[in-house]
C-alpha cells in the first residue's frame, strides 16, 4: 500500500514558523494535486491548502491565507507547507494527500504529523 511520508512537525511558540514536507514514492508518475488537511480530536478533518501539479495553482483555507504557503517539487514528488505566524488554533495533526486525477479522490495519504503551537 502506498503511503506518503511526512516530516517537519513539532512544538513552536505562537508567532513562530514550521515547514512540513510530504514525499510521494517515485513510482507514482501521475500526480494531479497534492495538499494538506488537519484534524484536532473530536473535530472533522479540515482542508488547509493544495497545489495543482500542472501549472502550480494554489488553494488555501481562509484561516491560513497570508500565513501559510504551499509549494511543490515535481522532481522529488514532494510538497511543502511553510507555516508562518502560527497561532494556538493551528495546533492539529496535519495530513498530506495526493490526487492522481481530478475529482478530489485523495488516493493516498500520509501518516500525519503533530503541530503544536503553545507558549
Amino acid at each position: 500500500q502506498v503511503q506518503l511520508v511526512e516530516s517537519g512537525g513539532g512544538l513552536v511558540q505562537p508567532g513562530g514558523s514550521l515547514r512540513l514536507s510530504c514525499a510521494a514514492p517515485g513510482s507514482i508518475f501521475s500526480i494531479y494535486t497534492m495538499g494538506w488537511f488537519r484534524q484536532v480530536p473530536g473535530k472533522e478533518r479540515e482542508f488547509v491548502a493544495a497545489i495543482r501539479w500542472s501549472g502550480g495553482s494554489t488553494y488555501y483555507a481562509d484561516s491560513v491565507k497570508g500565513r501559510f504557503t504551499i509549494s511543490g517539487d515535481s522532481g522529488k514528488n514532494t510538497v511543502y507547507l511553510q507555516m508562518n505566524s502560527l497561532k494556538p488554533e493551528d495546533t492539529a495533526v496535519y495530513y498530506c494527500y495526493l490526487d492522481r486525477s481530478a475529482g478530489g479522490s485523495h488516493d493516498y495519504w500520509g501518516q500525519g504529523t503533530q503541530v503544536t503551537v503553545s507558549s
